[in-house]
């Protein structure tokens, strides 16, 4: 294991535990619903900016930043999830190494409003990561090489900005989980997925413990600061 993988691994958090199901011990379940605290976290504890880039008209992108010197990192967010979820990496790795950070709500996630929300294509999104960055840093002068980093959906909406030579000054891609074709073979069960997903929550507490307890996150605090930008109110 080299130093920067010891490195990361001493700031992983602790996994949660997963809540017994029915059949487990009654008293075991409640003591963890006691261990774990669900109140959401706004994201400045975490970010420097929250701004809402309008790329063109009727086109408006959430945009969270953090840093202002060396390179930008652009993190993409999977989809059904929000630029929120990046907020502890962002501040972990900013801690780590001198770099500038950004974070955007896709197309149709988040607090991020289009003409079209509907339009998910590959290209759409990948044309909106450029808009974005470029709308982000107007001045040509102050635009920094930038790595873009994407997870799930996130990644393959990366890899087609970068095939299509969508953003300048492209330094370098990085894909998180994603494999097209175990992809493929998980869409047949996607229906199922969904269907267990709430279509409400009594409040955003209840979500982010829904959050946490469905396996969605193991990370409670990442889910304090990240489901206040996966729910409509």
């Amino acid at each position: 294991m080299s130093d920067l993988q010891k490195a990361l691994h001493k700031k992983l958090p602790p996994v949660i535990p997963v809540a017994a199901g029915a059949g487990g011990r009654r008293g075991s379940g409640s003591g963890r619903r006691r261990r774990y605290e669900y109140t959401p976290v706004s994201w400045d504890k975490y970010w420097e900016k929250c701004e809402d880039i309008e790329v063109s008209e009727g086109d408006v992108f959430r945009v969270y930043r953090k840093g202002s010197t060396g390179p930008l990192l652009c993190l993409l967010h999977g989809g059904g999830y929000s630029a929120l979820t990046w907020s502890l990496f962002a501040e972990s790795v900013t801690d780590m190494v001198e770099c500038q950070v950004m974070a955007f709500d896709q197309r149709g996630h988040g607090d991020t409003c289009t003409t079209d929300d509907t339009d998910l294509s590959a290209d759409t999104l990948a044309k909106d990561v450029g808009r974005v960055i470029e709308a982000t840093f107007e001045d040509k002068d102050t635009h920094p090489p930038c790595v873009l980093i994407g997870h799930s959906m996130g990644g393959a909406v990366g890899v087609h900005t970068a095939y299509n030579q969508y953003i300048t000054d492209l330094a370098g891609l990085v894909v998180i989980d994603v494999v097209e074709g175990t992809a493929m073979d998980a869409l047949s069960s996607m229906q199922s997925f969904l269907r267990g997903r709430p279509q409400h929550f009594n409040s955003l507490q209840n979500a982010i413990e829904w959050g946490v307890r469905s396996g969605q996150t193991r990370n409670a605090e990442a889910a304090r600061v990240s489901m206040p930008g996966q729910v409509k109110k």
